[in-house]
C-alpha cells in the first residue's frame, strides 16, 4: 500500500456515485484514504437535511460500510490541533487538523477557496478537487481506476448503466479531466 495519504473533505462524500468511486479508489492500495466521524457528520446531516426520502438509518448503515471498508481511514485525536490552524472559515479548522494529524498530503475537496495553498503548504498538505485527483490516479495506474470505475458500473442495477452513461455523468458533475482521461479505456470500464 502506497504512504500517499488523502483526507476526504465531507463535500466529496455528501453525493451519492462520487462517494462510491472515492471508496472504490480507497480500495485499490493506490493511497491511504482518510476522514473522521465529524467529517462523517457534516456529509450525513447534511445529506438528512435535503433528502428527507432517505432513511436516516440507511445513511447511518453507510457510514459504517465506508469505516469498516477501508483499512485505517479514521483519524481520531486530531481535536486539539484545531485552534492552532487557520482558515478561511474557521468552520473547516477540523478538517486541515484531522489532515495534519492523519499525516495527509492531500484534501479532496470542492471547496478549494475554503483551504487557501498558503495556509496548507507549511503542513506539507496541498488541496486538490476530486476531478484532479481521480485524473492524477489515472495517469499514475489507469487498470487500477478503470478496475474501480468498472467495479462501480456493475453496481448500479436501478437502472444499469453502460460506460458511457457513467462517463456522462462525470462530465456532468465536474469531473471533466476524469473524463477525458478515462474516454480512452472505455472498453476497460
Amino acid at each position: 500500500m502506497s504512504h500517499f495519504t488523502a483526507l476526504y473533505d465531507a463535500c466529496v462524500l455528501y453525493g451519492a456515485s462520487l462517494r462510491d468511486l472515492l471508496m472504490e479508489l480507497a480500495l485499490t492500495g493506490l493511497f491511504r484514504a482518510k476522514w473522521t466521524e465529524q467529517i462523517n457528520d457534516e456529509w450525513i446531516r447534511n445529506l438528512i437535511a435535503n433528502r428527507t426520502d432517505l432513511p436516516p438509518e440507511n445513511i447511518e448503515r453507510i457510514r459504517g460500510l465506508m469505516n469498516r471498508a477501508v483499512l485505517d481511514c479514521l483519524v481520531a485525536d486530531y481535536e486539539s490541533l484545531i485552534c492552532s490552524v487557520t482558515l478561511p472559515d474557521p468552520c473547516d479548522r477540523h478538517v486541515l487538523a484531522a489532515a495534519i494529524k492523519g499525516q495527509a498530503d492531500v484534501i479532496v475537496t470542492f471547496n478549494l477557496d475554503h483551504f487557501p495553498s498558503d495556509a496548507l503548504e507549511i503542513y506539507g498538505i496541498e488541496a486538490q478537487h476530486p476531478d484532479v485527483f481521480i485524473a492524477h490516479l489515472i495517469d499514475l495506474e489507469p487498470g487500477f481506476v478503470c478496475n474501480a470505475v468498472k467495479k462501480m458500473r456493475q453496481r448500479m442495477k436501478n437502472p444499469p448503466r453502460r460506460s458511457e452513461e457513467v462517463l456522462d455523468w462525470f462530465g456532468a458533475h465536474g469531473l471533466v479531466q476524469t473524463v477525458e482521461a478515462l474516454s480512452s479505456f472505455i472498453d476497460l470500464i
